[in-house]
């Protein structure tokens, strides 16, 4: 059992204190700190080399982790993408801006969707804008477009607070390309293929009938059956271009410059971009959001780094999204920016496991924590990388222990850039900067909830008088093959329903002595259990009651339905074919 170690405590907290006073926090009256934010699509924590890869070559981002504050308990609010960009950009948890599903969408399905981050949503581009920051974000976007046609932009990043917006409204996708792994083209063809098997099956029968004298009546009917078999079988051909040019868009600002997005040009182009974002803001003060493409599938990669790695192609991927940050961080000390910008370093989630065919993995590794993308409570899922930098200020290869979140950005941003956070709404992230400067011992949260949908599957408490973080699954999924780790077969593991084991009473686990969560522990073996569960149960309500009234929820039919009318298109629909881009 851990016990408190007042002196050391207050020796700590003194130290934090004369940090605090040679390092002083800026001030609105006072030079504001420019904002870099790099945030990594779909990258497990064990691929990078500070986080304990021996195998992956990530110089670049070790470089900022050496250079600046790695966090070595940091937590998305989601496991999937869609809630987690959300929750990042609001600092809310998502369920409070009707960006969790109830229905098992757990992202944006389309461009075609009126699903998006609520206008009455403040992010902290918004806040930045008005003290006079240029923002900017380029790469992945997905948090909605349109609301009631395709032109009115209504979740559109420039509606959100930033000035300039460069990538694409959704996502990268392996139906970006006809890759191994789908997520609906694939679907779409068996589904059209079995119809159109059904339509020629029934004009079959009903010509023999006819043929045999044991039907009657005209030959409207088979010929009908033919013509549908026809068509649907035509569209099931189709269907892989039909997607590529419906969700793999590139935009600038409000305008579509490519559809479908040529994925070969695709990286250098955000490098071009964020490059040239920076030498036009060099006098700041700005916000800039590179949201990468790397490393969700279909894992484009361009030939200097196809065939790098020792882990297949997306070992390559990962590799190239560190070259990537590289390249970035030396425009940044090129234009003599360094010193004045805070860089922070994360992904959106953990590795997705179930991207995996046959012996081919081509998800991410998530260290020794158990689970990944999709899981809500297990850590896989949620624990992610966090690494901040800013030289002269937060203090160089310093390791926080402590519960943090990808919510906390927001806070840390808006008091940095002298801004005032929201007071009509539930601010879920805390302030970093006393916890990275070292002025406190502990960070600001004593409990995190950890959802999967709307639904709350496990609970973490820091107990900060005895150094102990405990969790509490409440709600874990079901693996086809116990043991598992993963529900193959599936794209991610289900958040409720049979796939899924609710359990009473709750399994508890010390993350301080178990980060594996290995080893759940009982009453017999845990002395505190009761005390524990009560505590994390309380806790529990204590949330329920701050989320007030259900929104809208933004990822849910109708709202997460693809509607011909809401479909971004450089032509006329369905024409939406175009190359303006010069490279």
């Amino acid at each position: 059992m851990l016990t408190p170690r007042p002196a050391w405590g207050l020796r700590i907290l003194a130290l934090g204190l004369i940090l605090l006073l040679l390092h002083p926090q800026p001030s609105a009256s006072g030079p504001r700190p420019n904002f870099l934010l790099l945030l990594a699509d779909d990258l497990g924590i064990g691929d990078l080399g500070c986080y304990g890869n021996k195998t992956l070559r990530t110089p670049n981002i070790d470089r900022l982790a050496q250079e600046g504050v790695r966090l070595s308990q940091h937590l998305a609010a989601a496991s999937v993408c869609t809630p987690s960009r959300a929750a990042f950009l609001t600092g809310r948890y998502p369920v409070r801006s009707g960006m969790a599903s109830s229905t098992g969408d757990r992202v944006l399905q389309a461009t075609g969707v009126s699903g998006g981050l609520p206008a009455n949503e403040t992010t902290f581009a918004k806040i930045l804008k008005e003290r006079g920051y240029a923002t900017g974000i380029i790469g992945k976007w997905h948090l909605g477009l349109n609301c009631a046609s395709s032109q009115d932009h209504c979740h559109h990043p420039l509606h959100h607070g930033f000035d300039s917006f460069y990538g694409t409204p959704l996502s990268l996708m392996g139906d970006c390309t006809r890759f191994e792994l789908s997520e609906k083209r694939a679907g779409l063809e068996r589904a059209l293929g079995l119809c159109a098997g059904a339509a020629a099956a029934a004009a079959i029968a009903m010509a023999v009938g006819r043929l045999m004298g044991l039907a009657h009546g005209t030959w409207a009917p088979v010929i009908l059956c033919v013509a549908s078999a026809g068509v649907l079988g035509s569209l099931g051909r189709a269907m892989g271009p039909l997607v590529q040019l419906a969700d793999c868009v590139l935009m600038r600002g409000q305008e579509i410059v490519e559809q479908p997005l040529d994925l070969a040009r695709a990286a250098a182009r955000v490098l071009r971009e964020a490059e040239g974002f920076l030498r036009s803001h060099k006098t700041g003060p700005f916000l800039l959001l590179v949201s990468f493409l790397h490393v969700h599938t279909p894992l484009v990669t361009t030939p200097p780094f196809l065939g790098r790695s020792a882990h297949g192609l997306y070992g390559d991927n990962v590799e190239e999204l560190d070259w990537m940050v590289g390249r970035i961080l030396s425009r940044l000390e090129q234009e003599g920016l360094s010193e004045r910008t805070l860089v922070y370093f994360a992904s959106d989630n953990g590795g997705w496991l179930e991207a995996r065919v046959g012996s081919q993995q081509y998800g991410g590794w998530n260290g020794g924590f158990r689970g990944g993308k999709g899981m809500g409570g297990w850590e896989g899922g949620i624990r992610v990388p966090g690494i901040l930098r800013w030289p002269g200020v937060l203090p160089p290869g310093h390791v926080v222990p402590e519960p943090t979140s990808l919510m906390d950005v927001f806070p840390t941003v808006v008091k940095l850039a002298g801004g005032a956070l929201p007071q009509d709404r539930v601010i879920d992230g805390r302030d970093l900067m006393p916890l990275l400067l070292g002025a406190e011992p502990h960070g600001g949260h004593e409990f995190l909830m950890h959802y999967c949908e709307t639904h709350v599957h496990a609970v973490r408490w820091h107990q900060r008088e005895r150094g102990t973080t405990w969790k509490v699954h409440f709600t874990t999924p079901e693996f086809e093959t116990p043991g598992a780790g993963a529900c193959y077969g599936r794209a991610v593991c289900d958040c409720t329903g049979s796939q899924v084991k609710e359990h009473e009473p709750p399994l508890l686990f010390e993350l301080s002595r178990d980060p594996g969560e290995g080893r759940p522990l009982t009453p017999h073996s845990e002395p505190t259990y009761p005390e524990v569960l009560a505590r994390v149960r309380e806790a529990l309500a204590v949330h329920v009651r701050s989320l007030g009234p259900a929104p809208p929820g933004q990822l849910d039919w109708p709202c997460n339905a693809w509607r011909p009318w809401l479909q971004p298109c450089c032509g006329p629909f369905p024409l939406c074919w175009c190359q303006r881009e010069q490279d």
